[in-house]
């Protein structure tokens, strides 16, 4: 992509930032969903762009621009959520209508594939941080690809978690798997040490600084060896969500970062808690940093979806100390 084409892919999501921006209101609606619709189809085409790299007004628009997304997804979740939680029957045989599902088992499926990539053992007990109304990760996870692990959500706002109660609760496995606290993550500390996997979900922490102080709590409290698994962004799909820069990861050795080039919008981080006790990470200036990888390469993604993405894997030898 030339910088005439950065420029005109630039123009076109400030423009949609624009009409996005004067809507009224963010609830699913025909306009709504074209206008957001057509950002994301400006955005998911692969594109070298270092969103990093733009002048001030255009980083401005893309932090405006991320959490208006954020409002509406979680707008469009609670709405499903709500329909869902309208069924008479088991809600969990319903969730094909919800318009992204498939996004979610691809994602989903990817990042099974991650963690068993560096998991031994079937972990028993995953944390999954900012679940919201309708916690499809977990379900999908836990109905299909761990099914004997016990997911605990965590979601700030009591609201999406009684949605979410309610659309596990008539299910005699899940309803007895899936547990949910309405806490602020932050608040949370030696519960964190009971989890082998904790995921963070994408905007849980919308800006740098915020995603860094969350990064650095799960760093101090998670048990040694535990794994983080984490949601970012790359290329165009940054103005969707905000990027994880493993060199953030402080108190992390970072296994594996993927980049999807097909419409599974979120790139994956995986990286594993120090093994170090606590006590020895705070030890001098901060946090010790992370274990950089060794090398990059390119590789062909697994694909057991067949939708063809290329992933980017930060390859790491094993490093000693």
């Amino acid at each position: 992509m030339g910088s005439q084409e950065e420029e005109m892919l630039v123009q076109k999501i400030c423009e949609l930032y624009d009409n996005i921006s004067k809507l009224e209101c963010l609830e699913p609606s025909k306009d709504v969903d074209l206008l957001f619709t057509q950002l994301v189809r400006a955005c998911i085409p692969p594109s070298p762009i270092d969103v990093s790299k733009l002048c001030k007004s255009v980083q401005d628009i893309r932090s405006k621009l991320i959490r208006l997304c954020g409002q509406a997804e979680g707008l469009l979740e609670n709405h499903f959520s709500t329909i869902l939680g309208s069924y008479d029957d088991n809600p969990l045989h319903h969730l094909n209508i919800f318009p992204y599902y498939s996004n979610y088992l691809q994602l989903s499926h990817l990042e099974f594939t991650l963690l068993s990539n560096h998991c031994i053992h079937v972990p028993s007990r995953v944390a999954f941080v900012g679940s919201g109304p309708l916690p499809l990760t977990s379900i999908v996870l836990a109905s299909y690809l761990l099914r004997t692990t016990s997911f605990h959500n965590y979601d700030i706002d009591p609201s999406a978690n009684s949605k979410a109660l309610r659309l596990v609760s008539s299910d005699p496995d899940l309803s007895q798997r899936m547990f949910f606290h309405t806490t602020d993550i932050m608040n949370v500390s030696s519960s964190l040490q009971d989890y082998d996997v904790v995921f963070l979900a994408a905007l849980v922490g919308l800006d740098k600084d915020e995603k860094g102080r969350i990064i650095d709590h799960l760093a101090k409290h998670m048990a040694p060896g535990a794994l983080l698994m984490l949601r970012s962004a790359h290329g165009a799909r940054a103005f969707l969500y905000p990027v994880v820069d493993p060199c953030h990861l402080r108190g992390f050795e970072v296994l594996s970062v993927f980049h999807p080039t097909d419409e599974v919008i979120n790139s994956v981080v995986i990286a594993r808690k120090h093994p170090k006790p606590t006590h020895a990470l705070e030890q001098g200036l901060g946090l010790s940093p992370m274990i950089l990888p060794s090398k990059c390469s390119e590789i062909q993604a697994f694909n057991p979806l067949n939708h063809g993405s290329m992933i980017e894997e930060l390859a790491i030898e094993e490093q000693h100390s």
